[in-house]
């Protein structure tokens, strides 16, 4: 297997700075702006869809050509460990610096993709991959990963019980899976009476868990949901749906148990309808309202990520927005395009954000934001 290797690049990138931080934020840190650096990893035609991490210093991510890069310096560099031409890397989760699973988007969603395989698992850090076994209808691809780590004692001593969900994909038909040993094997489960398509999984403890879908397979009817589970995926039900056609929920993100957001996006070609709009809930996902996002008519939603309850980006097709104020109001920022997936490593002082879309970026958070949160220590 080759591996082609990149030397950092320096090359900060300015953003918006408008809005408020947290009260304990000094007034230079609420003036100064976020600045997302530009790593250098291997020029990709076209939105790159996800990136995981399994430590400060290690991570991965995929493109739509099969191939897998990874880094073991906290992005300064990056090293490409696996091709597997007609295969296209939807989605990654590892949960160590080994072990790993990522999503194929299947046959008959991109051109150049001939990969029928849905799902696969990896222990040596991504270089070698193995197809995992799925009980119960075979999805036609994947589009999200979700790993969910779950302290327990066992027999006196501490121990970690490992949930891992996928599910997919984009154009249907809908599917929720659940891995409990490792990502070998997957129990699959259609959806298809709930939703069209799922697009994104995202859980908030071992039992409460969502689904980003859309209401009808036809887009010109479609309308975007969230789909929620209170048992670990045995049972869902719709808890949002969007207000106009054409729509989907793409991709959820939970700063905290109580706070979330959706990215709605829009498909709506009339030049009159200029406003978008993005999903919140602050009850723990059972109620969920719209909040205005950006009046563009060119716009749509890919990616979200939160830091806090606070502070935030969505990524969007022709860039990226900001909000320091919970979703209130945004501001254009300089992180790439088609932003589709935003990672938060680290703690105990240092933390860090990873958007990656055309390209892979990186922010060092002030240190108001520095401490992890429930999301990024127990659920990765």
């Amino acid at each position: 297997m080759n591996e082609i290797g990149f030397t950092r690049r320096q090359s900060l990138i300015g953003g918006a700075a408008l809005g408020l931080l947290p009260s304990c934020v000094t007034a230079s840190q609420e003036r100064a702006p976020l600045l997302w650096e530009k790593l250098a990893a291997e020029p990709y035609d076209g939105k790159q869809d996800d990136i995981a991490f399994a430590s400060d210093r290690r991570g991965w991510y995929g493109n739509g050509k099969g191939l897998i890069y990874r880094t073991d310096d906290g992005g300064d560099s990056w090293a490409r460990v696996c091709e597997k031409p007609g295969t296209f890397v939807r989605a990654l989760g590892f949960w160590n610096e080994n072990e790993g699973v990522f999503g194929n988007v299947g046959i008959g969603s991109f051109p150049g993709v001939s990969d029928p395989v849905p799902l696969y698992w990896t222990e040596d850090g991504g270089v070698s991959w193995t197809a995992a076994s799925i009980d119960g209808e075979r999805p036609q691809g994947i589009c999200a990963i979700e790993i969910v780590r779950a302290p327990f004692i066992d027999r006196g001593e501490r121990a970690e019980r490992l949930t891992i969900h996928a599910a997919g994909r984009v154009g249907g038909p809908a599917h929720y899976l659940r891995s409990l040993d490792r990502g070998r094997s997957w129990s699959s489960t259609n959806l298809g009476a709930l939703t069209a398509a799922i697009f994104d999984v995202k859980f908030i403890s071992p039992s409460i868990g969502f689904l980003a879908g859309s209401s009808d397979g036809d887009l010109a009817r479609a309308r975007g949901l969230i789909l929620r589970t209170d048992d670990g995926g045995a049972s869902w039900r719709e808890v949002f749906r969007s207000t106009r056609d054409v729509e989907t929920v793409w991709k959820l993100h939970f700063p905290s148990t109580s706070v979330g957001f959706g990215t709605i996006q829009s498909y709506d070609s009339d030049p009159a309808n200029v406003q978008r709009f993005v999903a919140k809930t602050t009850d723990g996902g059972r109620s969920w309202k719209e909040m205005p996002l950006v009046r563009n008519a060119r716009w749509r939603s890919f990616g979200v990520g939160f830091a806090s309850e606070t502070l935030g980006w969505v990524g969007g097709n022709i860039g990226g927005l900001e909000t320091r104020d919970g979703g209130t109001t945004w501001s254009p920022v300089e992180m790439g395009q088609a932003v589709n997936k935003i990672r938060f490593v680290g703690e105990g002082g240092r933390r860090r954000a990873f958007a990656i879309g055309t390209g892979v970026y990186r922010l060092d958070l002030p240190p108001a934001f520095a401490n992890a949160t429930m999301r990024d220590l127990r659920l990765l």
